[in-house]
């Protein structure tokens, strides 16, 4: 049923993760309660009990592919409000305005490329091409959200009313820092900045332990894979869309856009070996920080972990206070210190991996993802979930 009149907004619920999965489950219903019986083919997926929705649900991407659901483009300006609402009820403050930023970006974009690049469809830079897509009817016992497009994945998945994940997530911006009238628009400029001012404290020798390569990796290592394990290296374009293309001229421009990154790094195979995530992880660990640099890591931490909703960003905040907790986590750089110049860098523990590059487009094209290697998308809760359902 399609529902044409105005309905009240949702209301926010208790805090912490009941509370955010009380306002996702409202919101998230008012939503598809909005929807034609053809707009909810694409928006509303069997839960992730069911295997074959379960392995749509851990397809991501970055990339200006199809990230599966119904795009916003395709709704009316009342169901794009609500649809943008349930965006907002995964995020803080910050991360929304940073999430809207981005996709914003993707007009900026189609006139730096010159409004020449279609990838296969009628606008090749559209900010209405995010989807959004749910797992399950909201208030399940298991449920899920996704929400994607070029340079924005959010992956949030819901356990008997109770947000368990949030990652991966996923924010790029393209360009990465874009001439205002009066100043500069750069949405990830803050947490670049932070981890080079990081580096910079770093003396010789604990930079030497930080440093992973030289040049900078010309994406981040984990790429869009469901599951990040020891050994991973640099995924490549071509293995970064929902299938192959089957007009041979945007083969030919994947092609070439993965070969000049490449030439742009000089990286070899032994040298995307070098990069590669490993366990234990490289770097320097911060038992090996003072306490300024423990501090900064600290903050650099807090950006990521802060683009989830208030309540959850101060849990993180509570764990990495712990010195413990903090002690596993490493940080590691490749590249240039010097702002404008290609780098790449990492920190990686137990429960986290961060990754940012910026090296393409003459280092104007950032990527960055927080993940949990233990929790990525909720899959030690759900398998839990399941053993008891079996019981």
């Amino acid at each position: 049923m399609t529902n044409d009149g105005r309905k009240a907004r949702p209301t926010a619920a208790a805090p912490g993760r009941e509370g955010a999965a009380a306002t996702m489950a409202t919101v998230a219903a008012t939503w598809l309660g909005a929807l034609s019986q053809e707009q909810l083919l694409l928006a509303l997926y069997e839960s992730p009990l069911d295997p074959e929705a379960e392995a749509e649900r851990l397809r991501w991407f970055y990339t200006p592919t199809n990230h599966g659901g119904l795009a916003i483009r395709e709704q009316s300006a009342y169901q794009q409000g609500l649809a943008m609402q349930l965006v907002a009820s995964g995020l803080s403050e910050a991360g929304y305005a940073t999430v809207a930023t981005v996709m914003g970006l993707e007009n900026t974009l189609d006139q730096v490329e010159g409004w020449r690049v279609d990838w296969g469809r009628e606008r090749g830079r559209d900010p209405g091409l995010y989807w959004l897509r749910v797992f399950g009817r909201p208030g399940d016992p298991v449920w899920a959200w996704r929400f994607g497009g070029h340079h924005i994945s959010l992956n949030n998945l819901i356990v008997a009313d109770r947000l368990v994940s949030t990652t991966p997530c996923f924010i790029g911006a393209d360009p990465a820092r874009t001439v205002l009238l009066g100043g500069f628009l750069d949405p990830l400029g803050g947490i670049e900045g932070q981890a080079r001012q990081l580096a910079r404290t770093l003396s010789a020798p604990q930079l030497r332990q930080a440093l992973l390569h030289p040049s900078a990796v010309s994406d981040i290592v984990s790429g869009n894979r469901p599951r990040v394990r020891r050994g991973d290296t640099m995924m490549h374009m071509q293995d970064l869309w929902r299938g192959s293309f089957s007009d041979p001229a945007l083969a030919r421009l994947v092609d070439d856009i993965d070969r000049r990154a490449e030439e742009a790094s000089g990286y070899t195979e032994e040298d995307h070996a070098r990069v590669a995530i490993t366990v234990p992880p490289r770097g320097i660990s911060a038992r090996d920080l003072d306490e300024e640099q423990r501090h900064g890591l600290r903050r650099l931490l807090s950006l990521y972990t802060g683009r989830a909703p208030e309540d959850l960003a101060q849990e993180h905040g509570v764990r990495h206070a712990s010195d413990g907790v903090l002690d596993e986590i490493h940080f590691s750089w490749s590249g240039s210190l010097d702002a404008g110049e290609p780098h790449y860098y990492r920190l990686h523990g137990p429960r986290v991996l961060i990754e940012y590059d910026n090296t393409q487009r003459l280092a104007n094209h950032a990527h960055s993802v927080w993940r949990d290697p233990a929790s990525d998308f909720g899959l030690d809760v759900l398998a839990e979930h399941r053993a008891r359902a079996a019981h």
